[in-house]
């Protein structure tokens, strides 16, 4: 029993002895993983301290770079044209010589059998070059160093692509739609209303075609943005019903007060007559009641007491100019288009720097307007158009204006030479797409009067003769 017992003490010690042992290396091995978990730190430390001063190098070296640097940096395009390491002037010289020379170009607008066309200058396209050089320029040189530093990274190894804002004329793109509206075969006929014997003249529309407005207005942007020479556009087109007629829009639009002219002498100036004019709004309501393709609404005029060739000689004392063409009296429907937009121009007062428009003061060419179908000129030859004829007309104006040393500043002339005037002395307009205008760059009013009679077309500005004058 005494052995039994001292045995299984012993083997007791043994137990307890290997325990021992069993912990100690437990405790070692602990000891090993924290020393390893210690020595990944201090690595990944080490690691993260050289890659920032790797980092915080090669910004220094770039910010070293950089200063007084004043080129635009590597990888940097606008609009698909290399610009980098340019100056600003350099970009800038660049960029305008191809921009500038787009002036001219030409858009297409297509469907089926009808064609139109209109210039970027017609449209007045500005491309904002100095706000993309400018944003190139600066690309890097905001201040921040690590996003400057990134950024001239990024342009160095995929480059940089900064597109060149566009501008279009609103009220030039809205007279493109317009013509098209206009004259595309099979478009949608809106209401439309003039004023003729003291008459207001109101048509009902016709349901057709006509232009998906915001669709077209990016095909444009779409072509004036990009280098393409594709420069044909097919027009969209919705079907849509005629808008129903406002008599209330209407009579705002037409509503005046009689005003006579009259003019100030310090400083000088001119303010011409207008007439008064209203109608009975609930008369025309019942009216327009009838079911009628055109309504004649009786007008209320209101004459003023003084016009502005009341005024006589002391406002428009002298003849500037004068400029006379010949046409065919036998050319019935002609003549009517060139008295027409004879009497739209006659007695026109222009103040000093106010902007005449030959499109704006003579209007839109309609059948509703009077206008008749005569010979004009299309794409180089002679074919019958709506409005035939309004050229001579605006030829006229256009060399009186020129002897009246009056700033031209839109014309142009035919692609070829007209019968009424010499060579590169004509101005052709089109609705839409082409206009005359100019500017009384003079110091006083002057007055424009424009006759059509016996075979003589003659155009005169009056006003008051200045210092240094031209014959």
């Amino acid at each position: 029993m005494e052995e039994n017992n001292g045995n299984i003490i012993e083997n007791q010690n043994s137990s307890v002895t290997v325990l021992e042992k069993t912990e100690k290396i437990e405790t070692e091995q602990e000891k090993n993983i924290k020393t390893e978990k210690k020595s990944k730190l201090k690595i990944i430390l080490i690691i993260t301290v050289i890659t920032l001063l790797i980092i915080g190098l090669f910004s220094t070296i770039f910010a070293v770079i950089n200063i007084g640097n004043n080129k635009i940096i590597k990888g940097m395009q606008i609009a698909q044209i290399d610009v980098s390491n340019m100056t600003q002037d350099e970009a800038k010289k660049i960029l305008e010589e191809i921009y500038l020379a787009k002036t001219q170009n030409e858009i297409y607008f297509t469907y089926e059998k009808f064609e139109s066309t209109t210039t970027y200058e017609t449209l007045e396209v500005q491309y904002e070059i100095e706000n993309a050089i400018k944003q190139a320029y600066e690309t890097g040189r905001n201040g921040n160093l690590l996003k400057d530093n990134f950024d001239i990274l990024k342009s160095l190894i995929k480059g940089t692509q900064i597109e060149l804002e566009v501008t279009i004329d609103t009220d030039m793109i809205n007279q493109v739609i317009q013509n098209i509206n206009n004259t595309i075969e099979g478009a949608v006929i809106q209401p439309s209303y003039y004023i003729e014997d003291e008459k207001l003249i109101i048509t009902t529309g016709k349901k057709g075609l006509k232009v998906e407005e915001k669709q077209l207005i990016e095909e444009i942007y779409k072509i004036v943005k990009g280098n393409t020479e594709t420069q044909k556009i097919t027009i969209p087109l919705i079907t849509s019903e005629p808008d129903e007629i406002n008599i209330e829009k209407i009579y705002e639009e037409v509503y005046k007060e009689a005003q006579d002219a009259y003019f100030t002498k310090d400083p000088f100036m001119i303010y011409p007559e207008v007439d008064g004019i209203k109608f009975d709004i609930e008369n025309a309501k019942l009216i327009l009641s009838e079911q009628k393709e055109e309504y004649e609404i009786p007008l209320i005029i209101t004459k003023p007491a003084k016009t502005t060739k009341d005024l006589g000689t002391e406002a428009f004392p002298d003849l500037l100019a004068t400029f006379s063409t010949q046409y065919k009296t036998s050319q019935v429907d002609r003549t009517t288009n060139l008295r027409l937009a004879a009497n739209k121009i006659n007695g026109t007062v222009l103040l000093p720097n106010e902007t005449f428009s030959y499109n704006k003061v003579v209007g839109e060419r309609t059948v509703a307007a009077g206008y008749k179908e005569a010979a004009t000129f299309v794409g180089g030859k002679v074919v019958d158009g709506l409005g035939g004829g309004i050229c001579q007309i605006s030829s006229t104006l256009y060399d009186a204006v020129v002897m009246a040393n009056l700033n031209v500043t839109v014309r142009r002339n035919h692609q070829f030479v007209t019968s009424y005037v010499g060579a590169g002395k004509d101005a052709t307009v089109v609705w839409g797409s082409q206009d005359f205008k100019f500017v009384n760059s003079r110091k006083y009013p002057v007055r424009i009067t424009a006759t059509v009679e016996g075979g003589v077309a003659t155009i005169q500005v009056w006003g008051i003769k200045e210092d240094v004058e031209y014959d």
